[in-house]
């Protein structure tokens, strides 16, 4: 089999979609089809998280308890309505993607949030300090500043950890993270998932919390359809939805999304396995 053979894309969503996300996994797994193998691991935002653990080597069993545990460490937050209009302030007025990118991360450098410091501990918790594992893992960012998309690998020079904050920096809800002189936000201002990461691998299951995006040519259906791969995007059915309730923020909603999406699991597994086999 060809190291370029499958790829596993792991989209954003908050606390909730690397519940959700780990849950179908360990559904998957159970069904006997195990996803974790995957040459490539894409992780953008909250898959950043799920993918960095997976590609560490933690076991599904141990991410999953994980998420069934009271959420100690974790802040809760909420994407305000104020928050949102910013959003489609600095994506509606003309201008590139990239420009667009710069205009919602100067807002976002000037919002005041919690210390860089601060939101660096959640992520020792996640990540307990982790270097980059050997497995082939690219982690999404955008540059705050010029609005730049970025992709760090081991080969990056980015630590580990700052990386992957760094995927996670909800824009205005969280700082945006200094890696080399520069500071970084969550790689979902650039596409939900970022699944054209993935061209040139024959099989690619995407994952996706959040299907919709900031432009149409970053949504995980368009891109994944440009691929020229057999190929499958999971979303949250209808119950998942509900258990991940109105914000994906929340920590309190994390038991409930994972079980969601293990449940979600039976029903997808065959098709999945006709992708991923």
């Amino acid at each position: 089999m060809s190291d370029r053979e499958r790829a596993l894309v792991l989209g954003g969503g908050g606390v909730t979609g690397i519940a959700w996300e780990i849950g179908l996994l360990r559904g998957l797994a159970e069904a006997g089809v195990d996803l974790t193998d995957a040459d490539l691991l894409v992780g953008t935002s909250a898959g950043s998280v799920v993918a960095a653990q997976v590609a560490g080597g933690v076991s599904l069993e141990e991410l999953y308890a994980g998420q069934l545990r009271a959420p100690e460490g974790e802040m809760p937050a909420r994407l305000t309505y104020g928050m949102m209009l910013r959003y489609f302030t600095a994506f509606a007025l003309p201008g590139t993607g990239r420009s667009k990118r710069a205009r919602l991360g100067r807002a976002a450098l000037r919002a005041r949030t919690v210390s860089e410091e601060e939101r660096r501990e959640v992520f020792r918790g996640r990540l307990a300090e982790r270097g980059w594992p050997e497995r082939t893992l690219r982690v999404t960012a955008v540059n705050a500043e010029d609005g730049s998309f970025a992709v760090f690998d081991r080969e990056s020079g980015a630590p580990f950890l700052d990386a992957v904050g760094a995927s996670c920096a909800v824009p205005l809800v969280w700082p945006p993270v200094t890696i080399d002189g520069h500071r970084y936000m969550d790689g979902g201002m650039r596409s939900v998932a970022n699944v054209d990461l993935a061209a040139g691998y024959e099989r690619v299951v995407v994952l996706a919390p959040i299907t919709r995006s900031m432009s149409r040519a970053g949504r995980p259906d368009v891109q994944l359809a440009s691929l020229d791969a057999r190929s499958i995007l999971l979303s949250p059915d209808e119950a998942a939805l509900t258990a991940i309730g109105g914000n994906v923020l929340d920590p309190a909603r994390r038991p409930l999304a994972a079980e969601a999406g293990r449940a979600q699991a039976a029903a997808v597994a065959e098709t999945v396995r006709t992708v991923w086999s």
